[in-house]
């Protein structure tokens, strides 16, 4: 494994007859330099908070695990792959299916890692998984035809995705959840943000399920079965406190057969079940075209546990050729408003 030191000096001055002694240096960070055929891990262990571990380009067969604050993981770009190994899988990452893993614990949160510039593929559960972080930041990664999920993060605060591909992955591109292993109360995420991410070829799109105050924007989506799931159910606080807009939503009609938690899907733009107080804004949803209870441009829907949806204002979108309508209001929550919107059809119909 290659070291280079990038130390952040400061210059010093000498003051000739004031008497001032020398500035203190600036603690120095080192960049990890990692080449195809070593071990990403073993750099990944070595940093200290600050440190970068620098990939070449190439491909590396192994799963990583980062548990040190302040770490950047980076890539070259999308040349630099990050893929299984051919060996018996070697720790708790590789082992649960997983490329990428950031994990803290309950009281002691990772902080401000960073996943940078690099493609994770073919794991048998989740290209990147995050467990108990805080300010997480996972930008200009490729997932692809990953088990599961591309990048999935749950127990978390203040994340930031974006300028990521997740293209081709068993469930969602990107998904987002208090837990997936309880059922609990919607967690606040203090403001996560899931901004300009192509999503094409998954299940979902996006899955947000059960969290307060997180934003979905400027995101491309297209040749999913749905593109944005916003998920609630009856437990307390309720899932919402979101927003979603100005997003590119167009002919996700892939078909995906039913689930045990789910009905089959194709053709569903924007999907709304047992969440309030959510905006769904100037959104562009057109083409989404299917044959399922949830298919439609922008649909609201009661939750699978008859959770209804309320006060979600759906505001100034533009859609067009969504089947069997442009707005569908499936849901007998009260509060929900529809205007501004620019469309043909609804369900019932005078939502346009």
């Amino acid at each position: 494994m290659k070291k280079c030191h990038i130390a952040y000096l400061a210059c010093t001055a000498a003051v000739v007859g004031a008497g001032l002694g020398a500035a203190p240096s600036v603690a120095s960070h080192t960049t990890h330099v990692v080449h195809p055929g070593q071990s990403i891990q073993k750099a990944v262990d070595a940093a200290k908070p600050g440190d970068t571990v620098l990939l070449a380009p190439g491909t590396y067969r192994e799963s990583v695990k980062i548990g040190t604050s302040g770490l950047t993981l980076r890539g070259a770009g999308r040349g630099t792959v990050i893929s299984p190994g051919t060996a018996k899988a070697a720790g708790s990452c590789a082992k649960a299916g997983n490329g990428i893993c950031v994990e803290g614990k309950k009281n002691r949160p990772v902080r401000n890692v960073t996943v940078d510039s690099l493609t994770v593929t073919r794991f048998t559960k989740s290209g990147v998984s995050a467990v108990w972080t805080d300010r997480l930041t996972v930008r200009n990664v490729t997932a692809a035809k990953n088990g599961v999920w591309g990048i999935a993060q749950e127990r978390s605060v203040r994340g930031v995705f974006r300028k990521n591909t997740a293209r081709d992955n068993g469930d969602a591109g990107l998904f987002l959840a208090n837990t997936i292993s309880a059922e609990e109360g919607a967690a606040d995420t203090r403001g996560a943000v899931v901004e300009r991410n192509r999503l094409e070829g998954n299940r979902i799109g996006v899955t947000v399920r059960r969290l307060r105050n997180l934003t979905v924007t400027h995101n491309h989506l297209t040749g999913n079965c749905a593109g944005v799931f916003l998920v609630g159910d009856e437990n307390k606080p309720k899932a919402g406190a979101l927003t979603v807009s100005d997003n590119r939503i167009k002919r996700n009609n892939k078909s995906c057969p039913k689930t045990p938690r789910l009905d089959a899907l194709q053709g569903s733009g924007i999907v709304l079940t047992g969440v309030e107080d959510t905006v769904v804004t100037r959104n562009e949803i057109r083409d989404n075209v299917g044959a399922s209870p949830l298919s439609g441009g922008i649909v609201l829907f009661k939750s699978f546990v008859g959770t209804p949806s309320e006060r979600n204002r759906i505001t100034g979108n533009v859609l067009s050729g969504n089947s069997p309508a442009d707005l569908v209001n499936a849901d007998i929550g009260k509060g929900n408003t529809f205007q501004g919107n620019t469309c043909r059809a609804s369900r019932p119909t005078g939502l346009c």
